[in-house]
């Protein structure tokens, strides 16, 4: 499953495309970029700011994804014609 999961990659960002970063649905951060030109270095807490909030968005949807990963993989599991037995 981890295996599966580390293969999906869901990318977030925050500032209008300031700050974007890449994570899988394993909840692994796999990149952050930035655009310079959209950010203003002197403000070191607007930059923890954005970033901070970029991969809290990534981490969430990673979240979803890895959930609706566990339930398509709960469902192929499942044997056909029990479906009923699990409130579906």
């Amino acid at each position: 499953m981890h295996k599966k999961l580390a293969t999906i990659v869901v990318e977030a960002e925050a500032g209008d495309g300031a700050v974007k970063v890449s994570a899988n649905a394993a909840r692994e951060i796999l990149n952050i970029k930035f655009d310079k030109t959209l950010l203003d270095w002197d403000d070191t807490e607007q930059v923890e700011d954005l970033v901070t909030v970029a991969v809290n968005r990534a981490l969430a949807l990673a979240a979803e994804k890895e959930q609706a990963e566990s339930q398509k993989m709960i469902q192929d599991m499942i044997p056909p014609g029990l479906e009923g037995l699990f409130g579906k």
